[in-house]
């Protein structure tokens, strides 16, 4: 059970205990010392003095080296900066006034927190008492206190003092810290009356829409927003899907995090860009937001039409009218399959024998059936429907950010497009069944043969029921229910016009082979979206877990072939049982390998290698252990879960405060080549330890294990 929960969980969890746990790592050794020079602190002022009871800002300036950052007000995981004031009596301070953050990606491309690089300052805003004397000084003392990250993460702090004399004279800027500070206090996030803002919540996402005041202005909108919650309900690490609404406005629809406070009615935090958001003067990187978060069923949708990547439509309230247009025209195509078209002119023939020459009751039977797809359909929405109430309670968002529920989407697009490839049949059964039923008489046979006309289109045709499905997931009950009749409507309407006209039954093509070519020419489509999905699942899981979904879709599609192949029309009772269980099996085993988890913590950080970097980390006195992989090497991944896996191997690592470092010949690397050949080498996996005092790295065995590694280490 444990693979099915969300390490999201944990990250409030981890964010609390992160100060002492990782105090505690320090005092016992388990992790590096911070460097004195992966951020300096300074408190800084932005005026030479202080006038009594005049408010001025001071600033903690925070300059970072590169690769490393520390963390904003809501630092999605570690923990925020801080810092605490002893003021002489009578003094007042205020509260850190953040700048816009920034997002902080790793090197796999995953959001980790949000926060800082390089130089920031945060201003704080100080009051003196109005009886201070001029002519004096004042020393202002504060304690900072920072988490800083690169490969790993160690907390910082400092005792910081700012001293400055107190006159009567009008202030002056400091000249070397003054320009800065305003800068930076001049780009703080706040509102602008030049956008509109307003959030409405629907189940686990919030729509947030900013439009310019001025509806009819030219101006291009700022380039890549991207929203900053400081308050944590917005999940940190998702992405946001931002799209340009008419009239010239952003939609951001916001992925609400497992643990946010179901009692937020605000949406606070900062709306992020890399353009500005001002006209005039200074850049503006940051629109501050503060607005009601409105229960409502949210202004915008995806729909996935036609189950194709090309084809995502958006959606909005006021586009539903397309979206049903869309619905129609599904319901059509699914006549035109193989399972539904051919018997089109027979269920037609059927109903004029039922009613004779009378055309109002030839009619009749067409509504009739009608009703029974419609009924069908509705059915088939209300499951749906009570099924996204579950998936919400249970915090199945049903959303392409779940790796679930991209994994349950890629087999069955993978299922569908093998089914019209023709590695195996689904629905025969029901059709041969809608040649009894049809002989029924009386409007019972019309009914029943609407609801056979939606079982046997819905297997043979599921490609094009994704606008239907998209919609019960996305759309609230009420529309979804209207875009199910849609299809329903689209899918009965030839009927209904057959029955009215039944002499038009001679005007439709003759079944025939084009049939089969065109059903297996939509299969291509199908396996282009299972594609992309695994291209998404690629940026959700780590490089094994990417690599089990892909065998496990493999393990689907070999199960598709055994129920196609020991099923197929003429196969014995024995033999379709046996196909049958086989396929079974296997389908339940390749999602069971397939099922996506969230990339474990590496708890050993490797960083880059280089010859240089190898010899300044042996010449400082650490151990060095260097591994020459790749990811189309086998035996290299092998080694690693065999031997990085050991909670034996990654604790040495700690105690010994081992530099691990990665030489990674997956692309051409010639700085590694040559490196292979100083050691008469030219494949990978190849491993080196090199401890202190020696003069020269240590080769290790081709294929390891944990023990040989302990070894190497001196343990």
């Amino acid at each position: 059970m444990l693979r099915f929960l969300s390490l999201r969980w944990l990250a409030p969890i981890l964010a609390f205990l992160a100060p002492a746990a990782l105090s505690a790592g320090l005092d016992l050794g388990l992790l590096p010392p911070p460097s004195s020079s992966a951020v300096k602190a300074e408190l800084v002022a932005a005026e030479t003095s202080v006038q009594p009871g005049r408010p001025f800002t001071v600033a903690l300036r925070l300059v970072h080296e590169p690769h490393w950052h520390t963390y904003w007000i809501n630092p999605g995981t570690g923990y925020a900066t801080s810092l605490t004031w002893d003021l002489p009596p009578g003094w007042k301070a205020g509260d850190i006034q953040w700048p816009t953050p920034s997002k902080i990606i790793d090197a796999h491309g995953t959001i980790t927190g949000n926060g800082y690089e390089s130089t920031v300052d945060l201003p704080v805003t100080l009051t003196p008492p109005a009886d201070l004397t001029p002519g004096q000084s004042v020393t202002l003392k504060a304690k900072a206190g920072w988490l800083m990250c690169a490969a790993v993460c160690v907390p910082g702090t400092a005792e910081l003092t700012l001293t400055l004399p107190v006159r009567s004279d009008p202030p002056v800027a400091d000249a070397t810290h003054g320009a800065e500070i305003a800068a930076t206090t001049a780009a703080l996030p706040r509102a602008v009356e030049l956008w509109t803002v307003q959030a409405s919540r629907s189940g686990k996402t919030i729509y947030l829409r900013v439009r310019p005041t001025e509806a009819e202005s030219a101006d291009p909108l700022p380039p890549a927003p991207w929203f900053f919650s400081d308050a944590a309900l917005v999940q940190y690490d998702q992405s946001q899907d931002v799209r340009v609404d008419n009239p010239r406005s952003y939609l951001l629809a916001l992925p609400v995090s497992p643990s946010a406070d179901a009692g937020l009615k605000r949406l606070t935090g900062v709306l992020s860009t890399e353009g500005s958001w001002t006209k005039v003067g200074p850049r503006l990187s940051g629109l501050k937001i503060d607005v009601p978060l409105a229960e409502a069923a949210g202004p915008a949708f995806s729909i996935v039409a036609a189950a194709t990547p090309d084809t995502t439509v958006e959606v909005s309230a006021n586009g539903l009218p397309g979206t049903l247009l869309l619905a129609f025209f599904g319901g059509l195509i699914l006549n035109l399959m193989p399972c539904v078209f051919p018997v089109l002119g027979i269920k037609i023939l059927g109903f004029v024998h039922q009613a004779g020459a009378e055309r109002g009751k030839v009619v009749r039977h067409g509504l009739v059936f009608t009703a029974g797809v419609l009924l069908s359909f509705w059915a088939l929405a209300g499951a749906l429907a009570v099924l996204r109430a579950g998936g919400e309670q249970l915090g199945w968002g049903f959303q392409l950010q779940s790796p679930a529920f991209v994994f349950g989407l890629a087999v069955v697009m993978l299922g569908f497009a093998l089914n019209l490839s023709g590695v195996f049949e689904f629905g025969l059964a029901a059709t041969a069944a809608g040649g009894r039923l049809q002989t029924q008489q009386g409007y019972a046979g019309s009914f029943f043969t609407g609801v056979l006309a939606t079982v046997v289109a819905t297997p043979c045709s599921a490609p094009f029921l994704a606008p239907a499905l998209g919609a019960a997931l996305a759309l609230p009950t009420g529309p979804s229910f209207l875009v199910f009749t849609t299809i329903a409507l689209g899918l009965s309407t030839p009927y209904l016009v057959l029955s009215a006209f039944p002499g038009a039954v001679r005007r439709l093509p003759r079944p025939g082979a084009w049939m089969e070519t065109f059903k297996q020419l939509m299969a291509f489509p199908l396996y282009a979206t299972a594609g992309f999905l695994v291209w998404v699942l690629a940026g959700q899981t780590g490089a094994d877990g990417l690599l089990n979904v892909i065998f496990g879709l493999t393990l689907v599609a070999l199960a598709a072939w055994c129920y196609g192949r020991f099923t197929a029309p003429g196969s014995t009772r024995a033999r379709t049982r046996w196909g049958f269980g086989l396929g079974a099996g296997l389908l339940a085993l390749g999602c069971w390998l397939g099922w996506p988890q969230a990339p474990a913590p590496d708890d050993i950080a490797w960083a880059p290698w280089s010859a240089e970097q190898a010899a300044q980390l042996h010449a400082a006195g650490r151990p060095v252990y260097i591994d020459f992989t790749a990811r189309w090497c086998a035996t290299c991944q092998a080694n690693k879960k065999s031997v990085f896996a050991s909670a034996e191997v990654r604790r040495l690592f700690h105690d010994k405060n081992v530099a691990a470092l990665e030489a990674d010949w997956t692309g051409r690397d010639e700085r590694i080549a040559q490196e292979l050949a100083k050691w008469n080498r030219a494949a990978v996996p190849f491993n080196l330890v090199w401890l202190p005092g020696e003069t020269a790295p240590k080769p290790l065995p081709e294929v390891l294990t944990p023990g040989t590694v302990l070894a190497a280490l001196g343990k």
